[in-house]
Parts: structure tokens; C-alpha cells; sequence
């Protein structure tokens, strides 16, 4: 503020110039992640002698949707002798508790209560769960989640294999399925590209250069030693499963990504989507905050990774919508006066860059993750990303207002999911 007091002028030059070199370093860091994706992960063989499984489900305000949630799990192909799972519930939801009560469950899942307290957060009640649980090896869904039946087969081989004694934690691929019905299409389908190239380029990316990253909010597989040496989650974080990425990393774990999916609907309209990318963005804010506090336990490496996953996703939802502005107020001014656009070179240079490096990632995400990427959405993409700049405005707000309030997705029962879920699931 004092620089911009001071010569305002040159602050705005050097403001302009940091932005630019953070759009350059983004577009680098892509093609790196990119470019390390290259080679998959090689398919572990499968166990005899398979390790007793915990799975965690917490469960607020979900009875629309438990029915359908209970007929995927019930699909899991896993020794059932090897496997316990449970259904954390919370007191002040009777809905759901009723929905669950006219079910008939699994034998290997049981129904819990989280005991009153705060804050009320999904961490908090998947430590609730963590302390009850007698796996060897434990994985977390959430209420709208149809994972692949042999996902948990899989991480068990991996975590199994002779090199993998450090390695912590494993991320599934997380698929977007958006309805076949839908009055969000351009939300649903920028949700689901924005979810391809994060979890089919720059995680395994990321997995294949050792680096740590931020874990997805589901499907990610644990050792539960290793949960327990950390603590569990942090109940006062709302994107728990980015900051466990990186207590994991400082406590001397290793993290990698499976290949078997789990497939999830888009949050929906504006209305539903506005709240969860709040949420994401305002955790990012805290795990930020707390692991910059003292970067020394991450080490270069996690710190770089910390800078160029999480802080670039901050920084570019922060100047996504002021950028495409700037670009665009300035061509329509000059085209208003009968004036060619005195817009620089370099900084137009610097945004095609940027936004073809997205672009691309985003191409081979969407085939990796068996969708179509088309013209219509390369255009229609800044649109998306520009929200994001709305989504930090309020996230930024609600982290001074109310820090750790949980703005809950809402889920909708589906009536089945589109032949090309199954397809990918049978491709698998």
C-alpha cells in the first residue's frame, strides 16, 4: 500500500511484471507436470493374502442420496472378512439417520454417531471414525461417490509392492459424470475438465517427480499407522485433504495415484457450485497459512510444490477475471475510439501462453479420462475461470467472517450413471 502511495506508477509496472512472470512459471510448471504424466503408473500384481480394509464415510444432511451410496459400496469387490466400514453420522441430522434405518447395510458396515461438538466438519467426524478403526490400510468416500469395485484391490497391491514402505497415501482419479438432464451444462462440463486435467495430468505428474500435492477430498488410501502418526485431520481445516498431503510429505511419507476411478456428479448451478469452490479456496487460504508458517520441514522440493500447487491455484483465481478484464476493456476502448489495441505484445504473449498451456493439459486429461475436448470449450474456458476470481472474493471474505464454517455440497440422487461411466469402469 505505501509503494502504491509512494510511485504508483511504478508499483502498478512492477505488479503487472510479477503477474506476468507468475503466468509464465504456471505455463512452465504445466508442461513439466505434463510431460512427467507421460509415463503411467505400472500396474501392480494382485495380493493372495490381502490386508484388512477400514472405509469411512461421513455422512451430513445426505438422505436423499444414502441409498444409492450403500448399493455402490455393497458393489466393492473385497473380502468382506477383510473389510469394515463405517457411516459417520451427526446427531443434529434425524433425515439421514431415518434413511439409513430403512436400509439393509452390509454386514461389514456399521452406522456411528460423531458426539456433539465443534467445529462440525467432515475431518472431525473422519476422526471420529479413525479411532474406531482396525485396518491396516483405510480409505474415505463421500455420500455421492460410485468408486471402481476393484479400487481398494489396487491400493493394497501398491501399498503392498517391496519399494513402498513410505509411501503413505494414494489418490484415485476422481471422474465427473455430469447428468444426462442438466440446467448447468456450461458448469458441469468445465467441472468436469477442470477435474480431468487435475487428476489425470497434474497428479500423476506430480506422483511421478516425488513431489507432494494436495490429496482430493475422496478416494485417497492411507496406512492408518500413518494417519495416527500424524494426528488424523485437521478438524479446523475445510479442505482437509490438502493440507494431509503435506503433513504426510513433513512427517516422511511418500504419496502416489491409483488408476481405478471414482466417479462423481458435478456440484450443479451456480448456487451449488458458488459454495463448494468456496470452500476449496478458502482451505487452500488455511493449509497456505499453516504450512508456510515453517517451510523447513517441507524442504525445497515440498516447498516448491506447495508454492506452485497451491499458492498458483490462489494466485490465478485471484487475477483470472482482472487479467481477462484488462484484456478486454482495453481492445473494446481502442475499437470505441477507431484506434488499434495498444495492448503489449509481451503481456498478450504471456496470457496465450498461459492459457495454452491450459488448454493442452487439459486436452490430455480429457482423453486420458475418456471425454471429448472440443473447440466450444477452449473458448468458453476463460468464462470458467474468470468465476474463479469470484469464488476467492468470498473465500477470502468468509476466512476472516467465519474460518471454519463448512458450506455443505448439496447431492442429488441419480437415476444412473451415463454408458460412459460403466464404459471407463469396464476399461479400467
Amino acid at each position: 500500500m505505501w509503494a502504491l502511495v509512494a510511485d504508483f506508477e511504478l508499483t502498478l509496472i512492477l505488479m503487472i511484471f510479477a503477474v506476468q512472470l507468475g503466468f509464465l512459471i504456471s505455463a512452465g510448471w504445466r508442461g513439466l507436470l505434463l510431460a512427467a504424466s507421460l509415463k503411467p503408473p505400472v500396474p501392480s500384481p494382485g495380493l493372495s493374502d490381502l490386508p484388512r480394509y477400514s472405509i469411512l464415510i461421513a455422512l451430513f444432511r445426505e438422505a436423499e442420496v444414502v441409498g444409492q451410496l450403500i448399493e455402490r459400496l455393497s458393489r466393492i469387490d473385497y473380502p468382506a472378512d477383510r473389510l469394515e466400514g463405517f457411516l459417520i453420522l451427526e446427531t443434529d441430522d434425524p433425515e439421514t439417520r431415518n434413511a439409513v434405518n430403512t436400509l439393509v447395510l452390509p454386514d461389514w458396515l456399521s452406522v456411528i454417531t460423531a458426539p456433539v461438538g465443534a467445529p462440525q466438519t467432515k475431518p472431525r467426524a473422519l476422526n471420529v471414525g479413525l479411532a474406531l478403526a482396525t485396518g491396516e490400510l483405510l480409505t474415505v468416500y463421500d455420500a455421492e461417490d460410485d468408486p471402481d469395485p476393484m479400487q481398494l484391490r489396487e491400493a493394497a497391491a501398491r501399498f503392498a509392492a517391496e519399494d513402498a514402505f513410505d509411501l503413505w497415501a494414494l489418490q484415485a482419479p476422481l471422474r465427473i459424470q455430469p447428468p444426462e438432464v442438466t440446467d448447468s451444462p456450461f458448469l458441469d462440463r468445465q467441472f468436469a475438465i477442470e477435474y480431468a486435467s487435475l487428476f489425470d495430468v497434474t497428479l500423476p505428474g506430480l506422483a511421478r517427480l516425488g513431489l507432494p500435492f494436495p490429496l482430493g477430498g475422496t478416494s485417497n488410501h492411507f496406512r492408518v499407522a500413518a494417519l495416527q502418526a500424524v494426528g488424523g485431520w485437521d478438524e479446523h481445516n475445510v479442505t482437509e485433504d490438502a493440507d494431509m498431503g503435506f503433513r504426510l510429505w513433513r512427517a516422511g511419507g511418500r504419496l502416489g495415484v491409483l488408476t481405478r476411478p471414482t466417479h462423481e456428479p458435478p456440484p450443479g448451478n451456480l448456487e451449488h457450485w458458488l459454495p463448494q469452490r468456496t470452500r476449496w479456496l478458502k482451505g487452500y487460504m488455511q493449509t497456505w497459512g499453516v504450512h508456510t508458517r515453517d517451510v523447513r520441514g517441507l524442504g525445497w522440493s515440498g516447498g516448491v510444490s506447495l508454492a506452485l500447487t497451491v499458492g498458483t491455484a490462489l494466485a490465478s483465481a485471484a487475477v483470472h477475471a482482472p487479467s481477462l478484464s484488462w484484456l478486454l476493456s482495453t481492445v473494446m476502448i481502442a475499437m470505441a475510439a477507431d484506434l488499434p489495441p495498444e495492448t503489449p505484445a509481451f503481456a498478450l504473449g504471456v496470457l496465450m501462453i498461459g492459457a495454452l498451456a491450459a488448454w493442452v493439459n487439459a486436452a490430455i486429461g480429457c482423453r486420458r479420462a475418456g471425454m471429448s475436448y472440443t473447440i466450444s470449450d477452449m473458448v468458453s474456458a476463460p468464462a470458467y475461470w474468470s468465476l474463479l476470481s469470484l469464488a476467492f472474493a468470498h473465500a477470502a471474505w468468509r476466512l476472516v467472517t467465519e474460518p471454519f464454517a463448512w458450506d455443505k455440497t448439496r447431492h442429488f440422487a441419480q437415476a444412473g450413471l451415463p454408458a460412459t461411466a460403466m464404459a471407463g469402469r469396464e476399461a479400467g
